[in-house]
């Protein structure tokens, strides 16, 4: 999310203002040395299982809950090419019966942002961003102390996104903007796993995996009230392919199969308020209500921009 300053040169409400909403991705700073700060903080709350054709089925095991604060670093290369991190922490637990040994630090991404296609509205031309870049296996994975704790991948990751966006004055003179992704994630290593791990496997195991492809797709609006307050929202369609795993438990058990592909959509209701065209907050909840070999989540969240 950033908020960026629109200028339009026929009459409409005072330049607009945004956050941006829950979900969508945005693109590089508009101008060389600018700085965006941008923490998060969502609360996941699952409360059901998809099954493998989009039914309701019983949750196996008592719900995992948790609590992730993400923070968004973003610079400003030059007016086009920025550079984002978005370390996260996260603490999850079981009924409040089982949990993380304390707050684990997760996988960290670094993306290069590039904007190919600068927007001219009166041509109806819209901005065009390209994300790429790595997220490197920080988050603990391997030789757990408990399940909860296994917030990791183990791989370096290869990230890309393409992005748009576009803005529209509405016929009562307010501002409408949409934005349009696409990611693609793929894994360039394979992790070593021995006993509890993050992909499911237990005390005497032995073993590599690599998790499958997986991706985002969606689209967001978000609809100006006035200059300060927006109307947004997200809708997002998720996929994975299975995991590969192979390896052996020491008493002689050998495990070799790919976990089940999984999806879901997901919808984000959000508002937005903006003390100025620098500093604003969101607050909303994303609700994952179909998809298959997935949970069903209702995810309250919120996040404060800070942009310098």
């Amino acid at each position: 999310m950033i908020i960026i300053l629109t200028f339009k040169t026929h009459a409409c409400y005072a330049d607009q203002w945004y956050t941006g909403s829950l979900v969508s991705p945005s693109g590089p700073l508009p101008k060389k040395n600018m700085f965006l700060m941008e923490p998060y903080l969502y609360y996941a709350i699952p409360n059901g299982m998809i099954g493998s054709h989009n039914n309701n089925t019983p949750m196996s095991s008592p719900r995992q809950q948790s609590i992730t604060s993400l923070t968004v670093y973003r610079y400003a290369i030059t007016n086009y090419l920025s550079i984002q991190t978005e370390p996260t922490i996260s603490y999850m637990w079981r009924n409040h019966r089982t949990t993380s040994s304390g707050l684990k630090f997760g996988d960290l991404p670094i993306d290069l942002m590039w904007r190919y296609l600068t927007a001219d509205p009166q041509r109806f031309i819209p901005t065009l961003n390209l994300i790429t870049g790595v997220s490197l296996p920080t988050g603990d994975y391997s030789h757990l102390g408990r399940a909860e704790d296994g917030v990791g991948s183990g791989v370096y990751t290869y990230r890309v996104t393409l992005t748009e966006q576009s803005t529209y004055t509405l016929p009562d003179h307010r501002e409408l903007r949409l934005r349009m992704w696409a990611t693609f994630r793929r894994a360039l290593t394979s992790a070593h796993l021995h006993d509890v791990t993050s992909y499911g496997t237990l005390k005497g195991f032995s073993g590599r995996a690599q998790p499958g492809m997986y991706g985002e797709t969606g689209f967001s609006l978000e609809y100006g009230i006035n200059q300060r307050w927006v109307l947004a929202v997200d809708i997002a369609r998720d996929w994975a392919n299975g995991a590969r795993l192979h390896g052996r438990y020491k008493n002689g058990t050998y495990l070799y199969t790919t976990t089940a592909s999984s999806g879901d959509w997901q919808i984000a209701p959000a508002v937005e308020y903006n003390w100025s065209p620098n500093y604003g907050v969101i607050a909303g909840v994303s609700i994952y209500y179909a998809g298959h070999n997935t949970y069903r989540i209702i995810s309250p969240q919120v996040a404060v921009n800070f942009l310098y």
